[in-house]
């Protein structure tokens, strides 16, 4: 703790040398499963990057202590040993604590626990002033719920305690289909009301192809029953898998299986849930079993982000997570993303999210202050994971309109989309959505208001890039606008590793 308690002090120095100048900066993670450019440089960041311990795992409370920049996997490998599991763990493992907490992020689990915010007993955070505070949902409630998914535009976290429950060895995980989505839904909500459910989400493969996985902690498979992996390279995708293991069911059946925890947990890291395949497709390289085997190291999260990011190929893509009520989640939505163009993909990944009353400005369940609570019906959203190469141009004007009709048709339909990716909406669309007036109140109260807001900070800046005078600089654009050197360049990027975020002083690009 001396160590962390030092760090903690040199960064609340650096943040106050910001706020005697007024001068906003970025926090720097040193890595990022955000899919949205940022502008860091080396003058206008404070680096948590070292910021990557597990502090104390408390087998009695039930609660891991961590640094912000503890990743999914450190995290669980370390609650693991001591026979817990935290509450909600992300399904990618470099997404970190920290990010899961100012960010917007929910698992299987989430239906059953909330958002990964909402599983954090407390933080400590520097606000904007340098000043180093401790708060909870009882001390400070306003500023720990505030920081709650503002992407750290009220304060640098630097420490989190986190709820934790008994672990069990593997996951016994029933695999249900359906042939449309009402009676996915059905299937939803019977597992939603079972107290035996501890893990729940499904993939939409086609309109008449959708598989709903439940999954609940056990001690072990029974004797006659095969063990199922899905981390290591000669093991499946998982999502090849469902979709192969489920076809032969339809329309209605049911299939269990045993997965070993952390396989389950991180099942959807190959291949980044299904989006690994758009490589191949890029490339013109064969998807097999084979191509996939060898190709494995490249095929794992943390590489594909530092790839995309270098390449530029995610300004191409619709990357987008949007939630709409239970009630809204229907063949009818399916059927307007098909049929309107707005989205023709599939599969499709569905992740039913638990709101609650308190929760941070994108997490909790929207209401006026002193109105009456939002209807227990819309206690829960349907998460609709879509990810796909959009036919359009990054930032054409045909590209940004399919993602504002997405946008649009979302909020018609009372939901949120999470900010991790990229935002086309207006300053008075976001701001209708989200509660600014809160928001402001709580940036003049913790001297924030020097820092973007969160609109600023996630917005997509459609402005041109500055571009770099030298021939490098030109080689390097050049070769950001061409098949395949877009792609290669972005591979070689993440095989040669290093930071891929932060601009070198004085660079232009």
């Amino acid at each position: 703790m001396d160590d962390h308690e030092t760090s903690v002090a040199s960064l609340a120095s650096q943040i106050q040398q910001f706020h005697r100048r007024q001068q906003p900066f970025r926090i720097y993670h040193g890595a990022t499963s955000s899919t949205r450019q940022s502008p860091y440089s080396q003058n206008n960041i404070i680096s948590t990057a070292h910021l990557t311990h597990v502090l104390q795992v408390n087998r009695k409370k039930q609660t891991v202590l961590v640094e912000p920049n503890v990743p999914m996997d450190q995290l669980a490998q370390a609650t693991i040993t001591h026979g817990l599991v935290p509450l909600v763990v992300m399904e990618f493992p470099g997404i970190t604590a920290g990010g899961g907490f100012s960010g917007t992020s929910g698992e299987s689990s989430s239906f059953r626990h909330g958002f990964f915010d909402a599983t954090v007993r407390w933080v400590e955070i520097i606000l904007p002033n340098g000043e180093i505070r401790t708060a909870s949902p009882t001390k400070d409630a306003d500023l720990f719920w505030g920081a709650a998914s503002a992407f750290g535009t009220l304060g640098v976290i630097t420490m989190l305690e986190i709820q934790c429950r008994e672990a069990k060895p593997y996951i016994e995980l029933q695999y249900q289909t359906s042939s449309n989505m009402a009676d996915a839904m059905h299937l939803f909500h019977d597992a939603t009301a079972d107290p035996a459910t501890e893990y729940l989400d499904g993939v939409v493969y086609a309109r008449d192809h959708i598989v709903v996985c439940a999954g609940r902690l056990v001690e072990s498979p029974p004797s006659d029953r095969k063990v199922q992996r899905f981390s290591r390279a000669q093991d499946p995708w998982f999502y090849i898998h469902a979709e192969r293991s489920t076809r032969p069911l339809l329309p209605q059946g049911k299939l269990t299986e045993y997965v070993p925890l952390e396989d389950y947990l991180f099942r959807y890291d190959r291949g980044a849930f299904w989006t690994g395949r758009f490589a191949y497709k890029y490339f013109l390289t064969p998807f097999n079993r084979i191509t996939r085997y060898l190709l494995d190291g490249f095929m794992h999260t943390r590489v594909m982000y530092h790839a995309l990011h270098q390449s530029g190929l995610s300004n191409q893509y619709i990357i987008q997570d949007v939630a709409v009520p239970f009630r809204n989640a229907t063949d009818e939505f399916l059927a307007w993303l098909e049929e309107g163009g707005t989205f023709n993909s599939y599969p499709i990944w569905l992740c039913p999210l638990r709101q609650s009353q308190h929760g941070g400005l994108i997490t909790g369940r929207s209401s006026e202050e002193g109105s009456p609570p939002v209807p227990n019906e819309d206690e829960y959203m349907m998460n609709f994971g879509l990810w796909a190469p959009s036919p359009f141009q990054g930032n054409s004007p045909e590209f940004i309109a399919q993602n504002r009709r997405l946008e649009g048709q979302v909020r018609k339909l009372g939901g949120k989309k999470w900010l991790y990716a990229n935002t086309y909406y207006t300053e008075e669309e976001f701001w209708s959505i989200y509660d600014r007036t809160q928001y402001t109140r709580l940036r003049e109260r913790y001297q924030a208001t020097y820092l973007p807001d969160l609109y600023q900070k996630v917005r997509v800046n459609l402005s041109p890039a500055a571009t770099d005078p030298t021939w490098r600089g030109w080689v390097r654009g050049l070769v950001k606008q061409v098949w395949p050197l877009q792609g290669l360049y972005g591979v070689y990027k993440a095989w040669r590793g290093g930071d891929y975020l932060i601009q070198r002083k004085n660079s232009h690009v």
